[in-house]
């Protein structure tokens, strides 16, 4: 029975492997060819096809990857409104790490990550040729950073990566890769991606930072090292750290660098600047209309914001300035972002400020906004905190609708406005930050790197030496919504906590469980432990 249940679910990812080619089984297809693997014949148009993967679905938008990442930290909530986000509990149990092996964004971004490292093993088996065009090199290359990149975060979410040989039977049990040998493989990829795939500067253009470059390899080597003692329960080895050092020096040899003074936000738009190392074609509508009210302007998005994440009043503190307002000129950081002055019309960006949206909202005249008129149609006046999970009595309705500071970094009046296709994956402000732990974490003193940071950000600098509370929230101010909290959290002894609408959890929660199925299929793997 295992057996079998093991084919079904390699079958289910037959049609992604090949989604790309002519969709008519033939009796030499590769895959169920009696004599076993045939190669991949169109390697270019299977790395598209991996590209597309990444870009779309449960590991572009909202769920899956990105809230298991983000929504389960101390950065979002995404309480009940009304009948708006309610999903079975979904939200709520991801934030208050209360998830089980039946969620669907663990299942959905278990089986796509799968999918991914299977499709590059695919493009890297000896058989694989490339009848059309492309550097047969560089694109097996891109295959390796691809397939790293999807182990990575198998390994990092569920500490165990089922590994397919291509060239047995399809009936054949995956082996199943875990500590150092799941490590070693994936800096293995990294060091053949670094070797293969091109040299992209900073001055190349936006479009050439679609695809993966040395430096994009380089960097997701320092963060798999950064996290290697977590991964494998030891203190962070000083080795791995200069390692981390070393591949962010590279990266800088590129040419990449911090944004200049009020550039941030710059960053996320879909043009050339100083700090994009990779983008994703994904649409950055999942970015922005989840937060965004009802009633905010929304460009090609007739039915307005979805009204449903928030961000935590704690993370909000964390920056400079006024707690109880984010209006422009009011003197906080850069990164706080602002909303506009309500004595000024903002047409050019629609009345929508940038970042962290409190207090009360405007239309781009100055007009004051409100709530829906089915909740009583009172101000639109964003709170500090969401005080409410979800609702239970009908005062609830106009509450819940208000509820929580804003945060988001991609701007719905940008080129294309929600149908945007540039979601930025990695930068030089992560990697100058993941630098200046892996100096921390090897006794060195970054004090100065954070201060420079700082002091581009409009912040002001340090009162003392860096603390490791200090490099945590600096990490927060720079990466939120970023998909690098969760993994910060942990690395910093405080993703079990509790904050608002979230008790202590257990420490089992570091890691999500295996679908189900998967445990009943491939005996080789075990059930993390606390599910």
């Amino acid at each position: 029975m295992k057996k079998l249940i093991n084919y079904a679910s390699m079958m289910l990812l037959i049609p992604i492997v090949f989604s790309c080619t002519d969709l008519e089984i033939e009796a030499t297809d590769s895959l169920i060819e009696p004599e076993g693997f045939g190669g991949v014949q169109d390697i270019q148009g299977e790395i598209a096809n991996i590209s597309n993967i990444i870009a779309g679905g449960d590991l572009g938008n909202q769920d899956g990857l990105y809230a298991l990442n983000e929504v389960s930290t101390d950065e979002y909530v995404v309480a009940t409104r009304g009948t708006d986000w309610g999903d079975n509990g979904r939200w709520l149990a991801i934030h208050r790490h209360t998830w089980n092996a039946e969620l669907q964004d663990v299942q959905r971004a278990w089986e796509r990550l799968n999918s991914i490292q299977l499709n590059a093993s695919l493009v890297l088996n000896e058989k694989s040729v490339n009848t059309s065009s492309g550097d047969v090199t560089e694109l097996k290359a891109a295959a390796s950073f691809y397939r790293a990149w999807a182990m990575h975060w198998i390994l990092d979410m569920w500490r165990q990566i089922p590994f397919r040989d291509v060239d047995l039977p399809n009936s054949a049990i995956p082996d199943v890769l875990v500590g150092q040998e799941a490590i070693d493989f994936i800096v293995a990829d990294l060091n053949d991606a670094i070797a293969g795939l091109p040299s992209v500067s900073v001055g190349d253009g936006i479009d050439a930072k679609s695809s993966p470059s040395k430096a994009a390899a380089r960097h997701l080597l320092a963060r798999v090292l950064l996290n290697k003692h977590i991964y494998l329960g030891t203190s962070a080895d000083a080795g791995d750290m200069q390692a981390v050092i070393d591949a962010v020096d590279a990266i800088e040899a590129d040419g990449y660098a911090l944004a200049a003074s009020g550039d941030f936000f710059d960053i996320f738009r879909p043009s050339n600047d100083v700090e994009t190392i990779w983008w994703s074609p994904s649409d950055a509508g999942p970015r922005t209309w989840p937060t965004l009210h009802y009633n905010l302007n929304s460009p090609g998005n007739a039915g307005g914001g979805w009204n449903g994440f928030a961000t935590l009043a704690e993370f909000y503190q964390l920056f400079e300035g006024d707690p109880d307002t984010n209006y422009a000129g009011d003197g906080q950081e850069e990164r706080r972002g602002w909303v506009p002055d309500p004595a000024t019309a903002n047409s050019d960006n629609l009345g929508i400020g940038y970042g962290f949206l409190i207090g009360q909202q405007y239309e781009e005249d100055g007009t004051p906004l409100n709530a829906r008129d089915n909740v009583g149609g009172v101000p639109l006046v964003f709170t500090k905190e969401v005080t409410k999970a979800e609702y239970v009595a009908p005062a609830d309705n106009a509450v819940l609708e208000t509820d929580g500071t804003r945060m988001f970094k991609y701007h719905p009046n940008e080129e294309g406005g929600d149908r945007r296709t540039h979601i930025v994956k990695y930068r030089f402000g992560d990697s100058y930050l993941l630098k200046a732990e892996a100096m921390w974490r090897m006794g060195g003193d970054p004090t100065t790197m954070i201060n420079d940071l700082r002091s581009i950000r409009g912040a002001s600098p340090l009162p003392g030496a860096a603390t490791e509370a200090d490099l945590l929230a600096e990490r927060g101010r720079e990466m939120y919504a970023e998909l690098t909290r969760r993994q910060d959290l942990i690395r910093f002894g405080q993703f079990n906590r509790a904050w608002n609408l979230k008790d202590a959890s257990d420490p089992s929660r570091q890691v999500f469980p295996i679908p189900i199925a998967d445990v009943l299929a491939n005996p080789n793997l075990d059930q993390n432990p606390g599910y």
